[in-house]
């Protein structure tokens, strides 16, 4: 995993070394980077990033949307808030995840595991779901779930033929991670169908406990490569022993929530969290302030490592009256800290496999602070006051304005060829 990180970087980094907007960087000018070359189909569907980055920022736009404003409008067979954390979960999360996976898979081993026709059936695949489980019929949901498992497998075995192809046995877990998605989501929607609201939560929570231990493993990687890159002089340490600790006592996590033993998990998911808060310390936090794609980066991060505390500490029993609510965990990990490393692995991978320089522009800096503004009035939703649903509606409306503005930006870069080809 650590070779992926390395070489799908390396673009990025001949492009523009000192990465960020340090001080006396001239952001540049929207128009700059889409006067360049006329939109094409062959551009869209060259890599996974484009489409899918695309398709799941503004699938969270419009599905946050429909849940504060227009919940009447959910009354298919995955019912109100099933469909809400379904559809945040895999129809966001996890599509931009798959989109990296695509994406560093073809700098890393040399082959492209999807492009063109084949790219394109699997963004149909994906968008059939998206509609499938809005209409309120049952045979639309058994064609949204099917659709939605091709997505899966086909992503993961395309994944999976690129590291046989290129004999890169260190990363050979990917596709069968792609897959257990799937599994995963099957087992969710199974249960949302039998209306087992019980049973819904917790694959529901396994899912996003599952998601984000994974990007915690990755991101411990991304980030320290990241930041000494683009901070002159800074040196923070890779370690690599406290890693393979970190991915041991994951796996066991894991293995504890199939089984059912959520207090044993618990109690390592803490240990996880705690782990990786000491490591965002180890990473000196302090140094990347004057570069927001660095710090947005942390933060996520660590809103990531505090929420997976939190969820050990519900699970576990050890909780003080204003963490009394599973809420609180699922929105801390699932918004804070999947919503703050997206926003900013969209934006700075977008630049870098676009091939422009890696900076930002006041528009996309403004959409990191509506993210954060959003996650905030969220969690202060989370308890009973007068005015719940003004803060929801806050919210909601700050988030769809943060991730209107980042496709506002980058919709016209992802739509054309790379400038320099």
């Amino acid at each position: 995993m650590s070779e992926l990180i390395k070489v799908v970087d390396l673009q990025t980094i001949k492009t523009n070394p000192s990465g960020g907007q340090g001080k006396g960087s001239k952001p540049p000018k929207p128009e700059s980077h889409t006067q360049t070359k006329a939109p094409s189909m062959k551009a869209f569907l060259s890599l996974g990033f484009r489409p899918l980055y695309i398709g799941g920022v503004a699938w969270s736009l419009v599905s946050i949307a429909l849940w504060i404003f227009t919940p009447e409008l959910l009354d298919g067979p995955m019912w109100g808030v099933a469909w809400h954390a379904h559809e945040m979960l895999w129809g966001f999360v996890i599509t931009i995840a798959v989109a990296f996976l695509l994406t560093a898979s073809a700098t890393w081993t040399g082959h492209n595991p999807m492009e063109g026709k084949a790219l394109g059936w699997l963004v149909v695949a994906w968008i059939v779901a998206r509609v499938g489980y809005l209409i309120p019929a049952d045979w639309a949901f058994y064609i949204a779930a099917t659709a939605e498992t091709i997505f899966f497998l086909f992503a993961a075995q395309r994944l999976m033929r690129v590291m046989m192809r290129s004999k890169n046995r260190r990363n050979d877990g990917l596709p069968f991670l792609v897959a257990g998605l799937g599994v995963i989501n099957l087992l969710y929607l199974y249960e949302a169908y039998q209306d087992d609201y019980v049973a819904l939560i917790e694959r529901f929570n396994l899912g996003l406990v599952g998601m984000a231990i994974v990007a915690l493993l990755v991101a411990r990687r991304v980030l320290p490569f990241f930041a000494m890159r683009m901070v002159p002089g800074l040196e923070i340490p890779m370690l690599t022993r406290n890693g393979h600790i970190q991915l041991t006592i994951s796996t066991v996590a894991i293995l504890l929530g199939l089984f059912g033993f959520e207090v044993w998990m618990g109690y390592l998911l803490g240990v996880i969290g705690l782990m990786a808060l000491y490591q965002t310390i180890r990473w000196k936090p302090w140094m990347v302030l004057g570069k927001p794609m660095l710090w947005i980066l942390y933060l996520g991060y660590g809103l990531m490592a505090i929420g997976l505390i939190v969820a050990g500490l519900q699970l576990t029993g050890h909780f003080w009256v204003m963490l009394d609510r599973p809420a609180t965990f699922v929105h801390l990990i699932g918004m804070g800290g999947f919503g703050a490393l997206i926003i900013g692995m969209v934006t700075r991978t977008a630049l870098g496999h676009t091939g422009r320089p890696l900076k930002l522009d006041n528009s996309m800096l403004i959409s990191y602070y509506l993210v954060l503004v959003a996650v905030v009035f969220r969690l202060w939703a989370l308890y009973p006051t007068e005015w719940y649903q003004t803060l929801l509606n806050i919210s909601a409306a700050t988030w769809i304005a943060g991730m209107a503005l980042y496709l506002w930006r980058y919709v016209p870069l992802l739509i054309r060829p790379r400038p320099d080809k």
